[in-house]
């Protein structure tokens, strides 16, 4: 089996383990910020937002240059299998919407295990786009892989 055919058990084997540590918990009480923020100072976090950034502000040289090259993009019904499928299709209008909202990160837990992470977010986005209002909380997954010591972004999913 090739190594990118891994990547998606690898990503949900990862997502599992984390999900089992949160219910672990059960209705122990936490503070605000330990609840809704954690892992946001590593390394993976702040590439993460890096490339929220660069989607916000147009960059889209800076946007792709931050995902591996196969990376696997869901979001709605549709699927991009790679940095350049992304880049030439749907990052454009990604980044003109994203240009048009008010994004409020309200949730955003990362863990770094090895050459491997996970960003969980969640994210208030308001604004105007195309005549019509917007208010609705986004929730994103974002795998990630170090890869000659460089994090990447390997698998996105967004869903509001």
């Amino acid at each position: 089996m090739k190594m990118t055919a891994l990547r998606p058990l690898t990503v949900f084997a990862f997502l599992l383990s984390f999900s089992a540590v949160v219910n672990a918990h059960g209705d122990e009480k936490h503070n605000e910020e330990s609840q809704y923020f954690s892992g946001t100072d590593s390394d993976a976090a702040t590439l993460v937002l890096k490339f929220h950034k660069a989607l916000e502000t147009g960059n889209g040289d800076l946007a792709a240059s931050l995902l591996a090259d196969d990376v696997l993009i869901f979001e709605g019904k549709g699927v991009e299998r790679s940095a350049q499928e992304y880049a030439s299709h749907h990052m454009l209008s990604d980044m003109k919407y994203l240009s048009q909202m008010q994004i409020e990160l309200i949730e955003h837990h990362v863990k770094e295990n090895g050459t491997h992470a996970i960003s969980l977010s969640r994210s208030l986005v308001k604004g105007r786009y195309k005549g019509k209002e917007v208010n609705h909380i986004g929730n994103e997954t974002i795998g990630l892989e170090k890869l000659n010591d460089d994090w990447k972004i390997t698998h996105i999913h967004w869903s509001n």
